[in-house]
């Protein structure tokens, strides 16, 4: 099953993110692509369109602690927030950019920022 980024909240966290970052001098960017979740035995058990943010070779995926509240995702999926190299990406999962591809706009994060 996939679910497409309009449904995510990924998407206002990754915005909102990486503007405070680039605001305090860390350089920042957003990404879109496909997260995909793995059991403990290496087997796929979801992949979504997400959102996350990119500082240098580091990932930030921060707003997976809330998907136990997404009925659409499997009770399987148990993944914690992730802020380090990618080169360290926990076994559970995999990020895989969209190159080219940019965080949609949103206009509550345009109005709060």
């Amino acid at each position: 099953m996939k679910i497409g980024l309009g449904e995510l909240r990924c998407v206002q966290f990754a915005n909102l993110l990486h503007r405070a970052l680039n605001c305090l001098q860390f350089p920042s960017r957003g990404v879109v692509g496909a997260a995909i979740y793995y059991d403990g035995s290496g087997h796929e058990i979801f992949r979504w369109d997400h959102t996350w943010v990119r500082v240098g070779d580091e990932a930030i995926d921060g707003n997976v602690d809330s998907l136990p509240e997404n009925p659409l995702v499997p009770s399987q999926v148990r993944v914690a927030p992730y802020w380090g190299p990618t080169t360290n990406m926990p076994q559970d999962r995999r990020l895989r950019e969209n190159h080219g591809a940019s965080l949609p706009p949103d206009v509550d994060v345009d109005r709060i920022w």
